[in-house]
């Protein structure tokens, strides 16, 4: 045999070369690598129109010959309806049965579809004059934690508009607007256009929108509020931004005023038409941002929290001048601190809960008088939402414990009470537990998701409500005087497609 030499080394697959990226110009910032959003001044507003348009799917180009031609926008919404329908069909069945179980582990008590425009609206804005700020932004405080449905789904927060007709969803992929009776989307803004958006409030049903910067890759701050104008031409629909030394926790609007809570601070602002600061109210620690602004044309009332615990104070907008220093009208609702207050449509009734989420007490918005009190229930609870249905015939409050009730507030004879009620006196330590009123009806939505509550349109019979949770689900419940309460619909909307543009 001969002499081979010495073994060759074993042989290495070759990998590819990572792509080489030239380096910058001398003199170049980091920009040059990295190019970072700019930020365009905000110009004056539009005149609302009647109804919003956007354009999906317009990409800006220069010229037809750099790029072939996109698919049109009905044609990736029927392909997005088909994938999301496939996908929805377990997760429909799932949430279904899991809502069914819960339903039964407690013994129970025994308009178009076009978008309208708001008609209110005035003609003619200009831009906001809000005082100087002496200090710069603080940061933002952590997020709530959110429950793993909600950060699956990318919800972060869920409102419907004044009249009950709309809700809108705050998301890590942007607002998506559903109309409630019938159930369909109204329309979207992705990502690209705002980015991930905290908060969003709607003005009625018009084009004019209120964002909040937050989520997981926010475009805006979330110390700012911008208003969003649909119905403007071009791609720039940010027509109005208010800045804040502190994060936004809540924005209200009606057809006159723009309210924005912050932890300690209240703003109030005429909107839309030359929108000015008019008033500015310190409050007790407000980490909820609590706050309601009545809607009616008649009444213009505002409630948030008071400087004492458990107190609520109420303001008139219309009566106060704007600038002076109207003390707000003080009411002491609870021994503990206020965890959630709500205006009826009118302003003739003000409801509010404590932190403990046990007690739900109706007051006069006039007399200040406190006229009910309600019991949701014995054990602790965080409650979501309190919501009076328009005609303010019966009050709804969703809480953490899986289970929504229903107060009859004009024939309060329909309420249940404590069997010791037929008793009589029964001493000082059980006079308040027996004289509450218990719910007419309940009804259950998923306990570790929280959502929003709304009645269905007035004059209809039988009477419904509505939950609306940030697992994606819709829930319709219609209840009778007799206490029955059964669902009527259910569906996942987050995997609805829009039937429109918006």
């Amino acid at each position: 045999m001969g002499n081979k030499g010495p073994p060759k080394p074993p042989r290495t697959p070759k990998t590819p070369q990572d792509p080489q990226i030239p380096p910058p110009p001398p003199g170049a910032g980091p920009e040059a690598l990295c190019p970072l959003p700019t930020w365009r001044p905000v110009v004056a507003m539009a005149t609302p129109h009647a109804a919003a348009s956007v354009q999906h799917g317009a990409l800006p180009g220069n010229g037809p010959a750099l790029r072939p031609p996109p698919i049109s926008a009905r044609g990736r919404r029927e392909r997005a309806f088909i994938g999301r329908r496939r996908r929805s069909r377990d997760r429909k069945s799932a949430l279904a049965g899991r809502c069914e179980a819960s339903r039964w582990s407690e013994r129970p008590a025994g308009f178009s579809g076009d978008f309208w425009g708001f008609w209110g609206v005035p003609k003619g804005f200009g831009v906001p004059s809000l005082p100087p700020l002496s200090a710069a932004p603080e940061a933002a405080p952590p997020p709530p934690a959110r429950s793993a449905m909600a950060q699956a789904r990318g919800v972060n927060s869920l409102r419907f508009n004044q009249d009950q007709s709309c809700f809108c969803v705050a998301m890590d992929s942007g607002v998506r607007i559903f109309n409630v009776e019938p159930l369909m989307e109204k329309g979207h803004l992705d990502a690209e256009q705002v980015g991930s958006v905290g908060l969003v409030e709607m003005l009625h049903r018009s084009n004019l929108l209120a964002i909040v910067g937050g989520g997981s890759h926010p475009k805006f701050p979330d110390a700012s509020v911008l208003i969003w104008d649909d119905a403007r031409e071009g791609k720039d629909k940010l027509v109005l931004e208010f800045s804040f030394p502190k994060p936004v926790l809540a924005v209200r609007m009606r057809h006159d005023r723009l309210v924005v809570a912050l932890q300690s601070r209240l703003y109030v602002f005429s909107f839309p038409h030359r929108p000015t600061k008019l008033f500015e109210f310190d409050t007790r620690d407000n980490p909820k941002g609590i706050v309601d602004l009545c809607p009616s044309l008649e009444r213009a009332l505002l409630v948030f929290p008071g400087h004492k615990c458990g107190s609520l104070q109420l303001v008139d907008l219309g009566a106060a001048q704007p600038g002076s220093s109207s003390a707000p009208v003080a009411i002491s609702a609870h021994q503990s601190e206020v965890g959630c207050a709500a205006l009826s449509a009118p302003g003739s009734l003000l409801a509010s809960a404590s932190r403990r989420g046990t007690l739900i007490r109706l007051f006069c918005t006039q007399s200040r008088a406190r006229l009910l009190e309600l019991r949701r229930g014995t054990d602790p609870a965080t409650l979501y939402c309190l919501a009076f249905s328009p005609d303010c015939s019966f009050l709804c409050a969703a809480s953490d414990k899986g289970t929504g009730h229903i107060f009859a507030l004009r024939d309060t004879r329909l309420n249940r009470r404590s069997a010791l009620a037929r008793v009589g006196k029964v001493g000082p330590v059980l006079g308040p537990y027996v004289e509450s009123q218990w719910s007419l009806a309940s009804f259950t939505v998923p306990a570790e998701a929280p959502g929003v509550c709304a009645f269905g349109r007035a004059g209809r019979s039988p009477s419904s409500v509505i939950a609306v949770c940030v697992d994606g689900t819709f829930h319709k419940y219609v209840f009778s005087p007799d206490g029955n309460c059964n669902r009527e619909a259910f569906d996942v909307f987050l995997d609805i497609c829009d039937d429109d543009d918006f």
